[in-house]
């Protein structure tokens, strides 16, 4: 296998770098981002906005990586969210992946497939909240976002892949 320095550092490898190196200093700096500010900024889904960058700005590989490791890496650093929930999250956000280039060949629609996979993969997100929270396995409330908050964001990741996505392609 020739790995030489120039296949490494090409543009395409180049850019799915800074996205992830960006991806994992937002989710470490964001405790820190929100007590400063004194804003609530997981509001604003910041693991799903990564997978959002990086569904539009990389490639699948790159997306399914962000998608198993941003909330590994949350875990790691802060403990936050806690063990069952990561898992619960990465899981959501692998379905989110696997539905959006999935639903993307089957109807050929990709902003409608984008927002399909993210609704999609929310329902499974409180599917299985839900079942975790009635078997004890976590604690806390069922929907703690609340859903007019999602939907916003829902709309506006949505809006953005359609515009960014466009201008990518």
């Amino acid at each position: 296998m020739d790995i030489t320095l120039e296949k490494i550092l090409n543009k395409s490898n180049t850019k799915i770098y800074l996205l992830d190196i960006l991806a994992l200093a937002a989710i470490y700096f964001l405790p820190a981002f929100s007590h400063m500010l004194s804003l609530p900024l997981y509001l604003i889904e910041p693991m799903r906005f990564a997978l959002v960058a990086s569904i539009i700005f990389t490639n699948r590989t790159n997306a399914y990586v962000i998608a198993l490791t941003l909330p590994a890496f949350s875990y790691l650093i802060s403990s936050h969210p806690v063990f069952i929930k990561a898992g619960l999250i990465s899981t959501e956000l692998l379905l989110n992946v696997f539905l959006f280039y999935y639903l993307k060949e089957k109807i050929g629609n990709t902003t409608l497939a984008f927002a399909l996979s993210i609704i999609s993969a929310k329902l499974y997100y409180y599917l299985i909240k839900y079942f975790l929270l009635q078997s004890a396995l976590m604690s806390g409330e069922l929907v703690s976002t609340p859903i007019t908050v999602q939907l916003i964001m829902i709309f506006v990741f949505t809006i953005s892949y359609y515009f960014l996505a466009k201008k990518n392609e």
